[in-house]
């Protein structure tokens, strides 16, 4: 019943994979009305890093909203924004650091923060940002997206002076250092051809791709990118939104390859499933005057609060448990399966991990309708489970998954797989 009247009332534009209807969640598990439970390795989208309904999560959450709920911070002063800044400001490795922060309400409004905020300090008009690449659904960031042609399909002409380059995929590039080269070409290849690198202000990059694949580009490849935009004077910003906040078991997944982009977005597991997106740069890049960028709810105090919790807890013990857990995970699926006939490629980087599926193991071609059906199979073997790319399945759970939990999943998964192969 309430599907059906979801469905009337709801716009059609939402993708809902299995009919899942969700009452509580506690830690890595979901409860429907029925008392189903579920094991749950999407996390809202890797936003839930503490887990489902974390009791200290709720318990910040509770105080501040007896104190204040909301009190405009663009105009005035409250504690929770001003903490928090101060607690990322030296744990952000931007470039020039320490960070100010421009807080927002999701990954989108912190990106195009970051695009005003280049073309401001740079006075160029120009973004590159790169193939199969989601940095959010608002114009701006949508004109930077490449990552599904369903989510650009009739809402052109988007912002002019974007332009997408090749995303550097070991898998299917011939190994990191061909990748590095093909990708790396094709760039400077753009900045004879297409757009002088003189007239671009920011280069946009996921550090780890999140709807494009889950695709982790060769450390080489953003060492490179960094000396060529401090070469040609042009910012480099990385989109930490899905592999921020302790996902891949650093806090940030650039600290892999120790690359300092000069502008760092977050969103989606900062704030432990309240909104809040958070945009960084150095003092002297974000100097912009009063008045040149706002927002209303950005940076509320109960999303803080929650905000601040989750980075204690982080520290306390999950960014450790996304790396020991994430290494238990790819373990469990490379034993279940890691032989598949159907299974190309298993990677990831803590607890951001893709698992790509194809037709063929020697050939590599891509199977999207098996993932589907590994998706919905997943649902009805009792995990909740999501694709990203155009067939790779993701597992993003929450960072306070057990190692029990991650070898259950890999079986579930596994039997799922088995179930969907026709």
């Amino acid at each position: 019943a309430l599907i059906d009247a979801c469905e009337d009332v709801v716009s059609s534009s939402y993708t809902r994979d299995y009919p899942l209807v969700a009452e509580r969640g506690e830690g890595s598990w979901i409860i429907d009305p029925d008392g189903n439970e579920f094991l749950d390795v999407t996390a809202g989208i890797a936003v839930c890093a503490t887990g489902h309904s974390h009791p200290e999560i709720v318990g910040a959450i509770a105080e501040q909203a007896a104190k204040l709920i909301h009190m405009s911070g663009t105009d005035f002063y409250y504690a929770p924004q001003t903490q928090l800044a101060a607690a990322l400001s030296h744990r952000v490795p931007v470039k020039g650091g320490p960070a100010r922060a421009h807080f927002s309400n999701s990954g989108a409004e912190a990106n195009e923060a970051a695009m005003k905020l280049a073309r401001w300090s740079t006075r160029r008009p120009n973004f590159i940002s790169f193939a199969n690449s989601f940095h959010g659904r608002t114009y701006g960031t949508m004109s930077l997206t490449a990552s599904k042609v369903r989510q650009r399909e009739g809402f052109g002409p988007f912002l002019p002076g974007v332009h997408h380059t090749i995303y550097p995929d070991a898998y299917r590039m011939g190994g990191p250092e061909r990748a590095t080269r093909i990708c790396l070409d094709h760039l400077e290849e753009m900045f004879l051809t297409v757009v002088p690198a003189k007239e671009v202000a920011a280069i946009f990059v996921e550090p780890i791709q999140g709807e494009g694949g889950y695709v982790i580009p060769p450390d080489a490849f953003l060492i490179a990118l960094r000396a060529l935009c401090d070469e040609h004077g042009i910012l480099l910003v990385f989109d930490e939104v899905q592999s921020g906040m302790g996902r891949t078991g650093k806090l940030w997944a650039c600290e892999h390859s120790g690359v300092k982009p000069d502008i760092l977005t977050s969103a989606k597991g900062i704030a432990s499933g309240m909104p809040l997106g958070a945009t960084f740069a150095s003092r002297e890049l974000m100097s912009w005057p009063p008045g040149a960028h706002a927002s209303t709810f950005g940076g509320n105090p109960i999303s803080c609060a929650a905000a601040l919790k989750t980075l204690e807890i982080l520290d306390r013990e999950l960014i450790a448990n996304a790396q020991t857990v994430g290494a238990v995970l790819v373990d469990a699926l490379q034993r279940a399966v890691g032989n598949h006939p159907r299974v190309g490629d298993i990677r990831g980087r803590g607890l951001m991990i893709g698992v790509e599926l194809v037709k063929d193991r020697e050939t590599r071609e891509r199977d999207p309708e098996l993932r589907n059906r590994v998706v919905t199979a997943c649902f009805e073997h009792g995990l909740l489970i999501l694709g990203c790319g155009r067939n790779t399945i993701r597992f993003a759970s929450a960072l306070s998954i057990s190692p029990d939990e991650a070898r259950l999943a890999a079986e579930l998964f596994a039997d799922a797989l088995a179930a969907s192969v026709r």
